[in-house]
Formats: structure tokens, C-alpha cells, sequence
């Protein structure tokens, strides 16, 4: 197969691009308004096509999300979730169930929050955490292991990142794999259809990580003192639900209802029943999202001292929101489509066969896992999704298998950086609190990285077949892509 003219040139442009994203010598988001401007300049697509991905409906699904939980964290939603959930009977200052308390509030604040944010937030509860368990240890019979605390914030980072896979909004690198999926294949992946592959996988994966940084990192003593009073002095300091969580709350559940509902009805009633045909057409999940910002914009917030009642979110507010992620999403969406337009993907996919048995399978599907999660490792967890998933779907289709498996195994598999510092965000917060050093993260993450792998194949293998009977709209762009643009 021959490149076009355009494809040679994207291939270049998209070089350039990877390794800027690699080396980092430019800001993510610029970088990918830097690549899709050169495709326009050199006439790889004129400029209405080239930017049409940064206003795609999954954006604004980021847009709605992102106000959702700069609210969630502005009136502490987030932290009263922690300590409630540090605060239970059941901990009882164990060392195992504390890191597993750690681990499953950061997996659940990610799946609908920022995973850098939440580990942020997380790292300055387990911070201050540890210095009261730590100051309450010096008069212990037996003292806590310093290992434990490496254990904690390791746990921290990898939940925060394991939890992103639970929802679509979780991470970018879901939202950029359900756009492909949705351009390319012409499928349409729920909220709810996502979630039975992205929760149990999530759930798994944090399980094992708990388990693992228990064994590598032991507490050395079976009862940290402390720990009860900590967590009951801050619940006392939050107080009683303020206005604004409670709008806050509403708001939220509004638009998880809004997410969930059309995916349980469409199980119950089935898919072709007016009523899910009804919710998919009129409330699909970037306006659900719209419409719980808004909301945030109309119910009321905390009381003034003058005795006005303020919105639970006002606009400098809620303009602090990452639009650099944004920005990055469209760019990479762009590349991506620009590459299928071209036939780059397509002959990438075809130089690539040789690699694989016929028929594709199962090593496809290890492929795509294993190179996604290499990729992920070396550049951010969206840049990895935006060069992988395409090249999973060109692969599929040039060895004749269905590409929306080695899709959705690619999409997960980005996410699941955990051996080096620059691998995530996560990973750097908590590196940089000195207590974790390079040795530990690359022991623990390298293992992580090979069962999460493994654990992607075998619940994309499991779970989706039950997204290979859903129906199949039309692709936006034909299967095949050999004429040029």
C-alpha cells in the first residue's frame, strides 16, 4: 500500500508530535494544537475538518465533569467522603485495612474526579495521617515500620489511577478511546455498559494492589494507635452538611442518574423500547453532564454574612477547570481521525500483521494491552490512548478481526503507568513527598503493570462480549481508508 502525499506528511507531523510529548519540551496541550495546525499548513485537512474533534459531544462531557468536581472539591465533598469512610468501625487501626480504606476512597473520588486532583487531595490526608500515627507511635511497645508509609502513598497514587477506569469520565484516555470507538466503529458505549467492564476491572486491580503493597511494604505491627482520634477530631472540624454540599450533592446525583439510568432500563425494558430510544436521543452523557453544571449555577451555595445566597459555583470558579486537557483531547482526537482520513492508520496496521498470527485474537489483544501500557510509562496516559487506540483498530481490521475489542483493551491499558515518576501525574505527587524512593516505585509498579495487563485482556475477553452484540450505528468514516484525502 502507498502513502499519500497528505499521509507522508502527517506521519511526520505526528513524529514530531510524540516526541514533544515524550521529551516534554512544550506544554501536552500546545503540543497538540502545534501538530493539528501544521496538518492545515501542510494540507493535510483544511482547517474546518482538522479542528471539527475539538467540538465533539464527548467534550463537553469534559467540560460538565470538570465543573461537577471543581465543586465536589471547592465545598470538600471530597474530604468529608475520606474521613467518613477512614472513620468506619471496621478499620480498627489494622495497618491492611487502613491501606485498603486509602485505596478504595481514592479509586472512587477518580472515578468521577480528576485522578490528579484526588491524589492530591488524598496525599494531604495520608500526609497528615502519618504524622499524627507517627507521633502517637513513639510511645508504642511496637513501632510502625517506615515501609508503611511508602506503602500508603503508592497506594494513593496507583488507586487514583486504577480508579479512573471505572467510569468514562474518569480519565481522558476513556473519553478519547469512546470517541474512536464511536467515530471509527460506530458504536456507542453507554455509561452504564462502560461501567460493567470498567468497575469490576478497577475493583480487581485495587484489590491486588492493596495486597501487594501490604506484602512488599509491611506495617510491622498489627494496631496503629492514633489513627481513631485523627479521623474524629476532622470529622468534628467538618461539621454538619453545609447548603452547598447539599446542592452540590444534587447536582451530582442528578447527572450519575442521568448516566446510569438508560443503561439499567435498556437492560430491563431493552434497547429498542421508546423509552431508551428516548433517553439516548435527547439526554446522551455530554448533556447530562451540562445539565448538572448548570445546575451548580442555579442552586443555592453556603449563606453570606450579608445574608445573600450565592450559586454553588460561580464562574471564576468554575473557569479553573483543566481546560488544558481539553484542549489536548481535541488535538490528539484530531490526529487520530486525520490519520484514518489519510490511510496512515490503515498502513500502519497492515506494517504491523507480520507481527501477529492470522486472525488476530488473542495476541492482538496482548498486543494492543502490552503497548499501551509501554506507552503510558514514557508519555501521559491521554497521548498514549490518542497514538494507540487508532493503531489497535488499523491492526484489527488489516488481520480481519473485530477491532472493538483490541480497542477498549488499549483504551484501559493506557492508564496503567505505575513503575516511574513521569508515568502520571499520580506517581510524581506522591514521589515528591520524599518518602518513596525510585527503587520502591519501579518494584511495586512493574508488577502492577504486568497484572494489570493481564487483568485488562481477560476482562475485555470476558466482559466484552456483551458490547459485541450491542448494535452498530453506521461508522463516520468507511472501514477502509485507502484513498487518500
Amino acid at each position: 500500500m502507498e502513502l499519500s502525499s497528505q499521509a507522508q506528511a502527517l506521519a511526520a507531523i505526528m513524529a514530531v508530535v510524540v516526541a514533544l510529548w515524550v521529551t516534554e519540551a512544550l506544554p501536552l496541550p500546545v503540543t497538540a494544537l502545534l501538530g493539528v495546525t501544521a496538518c492545515v499548513i501542510a494540507g493535510v485537512a483544511p482547517m474546518g475538518e482538522a479542528f471539527g474533534p475539538f467540538a465533539q459531544p464527548l467534550v463537553f462531557l469534559f467540560i460538565g465533569s470538570f465543573m461537577l468536581a471543581e465543586a465536589i472539591r471547592v465545598h470538600g465533598l471530597d474530604r468529608r467522603l475520606a474521613y467518613g469512610v477512614l472513620g468506619m468501625r471496621w478499620i480498627d487501626g489494622r495497618p491492611i485495612r487502613i491501606l485498603a480504606a486509602v485505596a478504595f476512597v481514592s479509586a472512587v473520588v477518580s472515578a468521577f474526579i480528576s485522578n490528579t486532583a484526588t491524589t492530591a487531595m488524598m496525599v494531604a490526608i495520608v500526609t497528615g495521617m502519618l504524622a499524627a500515627i507517627e507521633e502517637a507511635d513513639r510511645t508504642a511497645a511496637r513501632r510502625l515500620a517506615p515501609e508503611f508509609g511508602t506503602g500508603l502513598l503508592l497506594g494513593v497514587a496507583y488507586a487514583a489511577s486504577i480508579g479512573g477506569l471505572a467510569t468514562p469520565i474518569g480519565t481522558p484516555p476513556n473519553v478519547i478511546g469512546l470517541a474512536f470507538i464511536r467515530k471509527e466503529l460506530g458504536i456507542d458505549i453507554s455509561f452504564f455498559g462502560w461501567c460493567l467492564i470498567g468497575a469490576p476491572l478497577a475493583a480487581l486491580l485495587v484489590a491486588f494492589s492493596v495486597v501487594l503493597l501490604s506484602r512488599l511494604f509491611p506495617a510491622g505491627v498489627r494496631h496503629v494507635e492514633g489513627l481513631d482520634r485523627l479521623v474524629a477530631a476532622e470529622r468534628r472540624e467538618q461539621g454538619a452538611w453545609t447548603t452547598a454540599q447539599r446542592s452540590t450533592a444534587v447536582a451530582f446525583g442528578i447527572t450519575v442518574a442521568l448516566w446510569v439510568v438508560p443503561g439499567i432500563l435498556a437492560l430491563v425494558l431493552g434497547q429498542k423500547h421508546p423509552a431508551c430510544l428516548w433517553l439516548n436521543q435527547r439526554i446522551p452523557e455530554g448533556l447530562a453532564a451540562l445539565v448538572g453544571a448548570i445546575l451548580l449555577f442555579v442552586l443555592p451555595g453556603n449563606r453570606r454574612p450579608d445574608g445573600s445566597w450565592p450559586r454553588v459555583l460561580q464562574w471564576s470558579e468554575a473557569a479553573r477547570i483543566d481546560w488544558g486537557i481539553i484542549l489536548l483531547y481535541g488535538g490528539g482526537m484530531a490526529l487520530g481521525e486525520m490519520a484514518f482520513s489519510t490511510g496512515l492508520a490503515e498502513w500502519i496496521g497492515r506494517s504491523l500483521t507480520g507481527w501477529l498470527p492470522a486472525g488476530g485474537g488473542l495476541p492482538l489483544l496482548l498486543a494492543a494491552t502490552v503497548v499501551a501500557v509501554a506507552c503510558s510509562e514514557f508519555t501521559s496516559n491521554t497521548a498514549s490512548a490518542t497514538m494507540v487506540v487508532p493503531v489497535a483498530i488499523a491492526l484489527a481490521r488489516a488481520t480481519g478481526a473485530d477491532p472493538l475489542l483490541p480497542a477498549l483493551a488499549a483504551t484501559f491499558a493506557a492508564s496503567l503507568g505505575f513503575m516511574m515518576p513521569v508515568s502520571t501525574p499520580c506517581n510524581a505527587i506522591v514521589y515528591g513527598t520524599g518518602r518513596i524512593s525510585l527503587r520502591a516505585m519501579l518494584r511495586g509498579g512493574a508488577i502492577i503493570d504486568v497484572a494489570g495487563a493481564l487483568l485488562v485482556t481477560a476482562a475485555v475477553l470476558v466482559m466484552g462480549r456483551f458490547l459485541t452484540s450491542v448494535e452498530r450505528l453506521p461508522p463516520q468514516n468507511p472501514p477502509s481508508m485507502t484513498a487518500p484525502h
